[in-house]
């Protein structure tokens, strides 16, 4: 069985969720989990868990420009910290800068930019 990585873009009222492999370096968008000031929907998370199994998650950190950190960064580094906690499981940070951007570029559904937005964080990590 392949071992299955998922990434999040972290966002307060939204997370974009994908799903790749290190075999083939490619990922699929997922689905959008609700979140209320950043903590997420935990029972969607939960099914999305169980569902895909992952052996290990990557979180988008949204650091700036410069390279500084964000409150937003600060925050995605809390999630992946929760992340971590609640399914113990491995939680990797991934620079994301411009990665929503990009994702806004693909044509296709426009609600589903959070999740492209992961898909590309993940290829990104994979990558790497």
């Amino acid at each position: 069985m392949s071992k299955i990585t998922m990434a999040f873009d972290f966002g307060t009222t939204k997370i974009g969720v994908a799903v790749g492999q290190k075999i083939t370096g490619t990922a699929t968008p997922l689905s959008i989990v609700p979140a209320r000031d950043g903590i997420p929907d935990w029972e969607a998370m939960d099914r999305l868990i169980e569902e895909w199994q992952p052996k290990e998650f990557v979180v988008g950190l949204p650091i700036n420009m410069d390279g500084t950190e964000s409150d937003m960064s600060l925050a995605a580094e809390k999630f992946s910290r929760r992340l971590h906690g609640r399914y113990n499981i491995p939680a990797h940070l991934m620079d994301e800068r411009l990665s929503t951007f990009e994702a806004k570029s693909y044509d296709g559904d426009p609600g589903q930019v959070d999740a492209i937005a992961a898909k590309l964080i993940l290829e990104s990590w994979l990558a790497s």
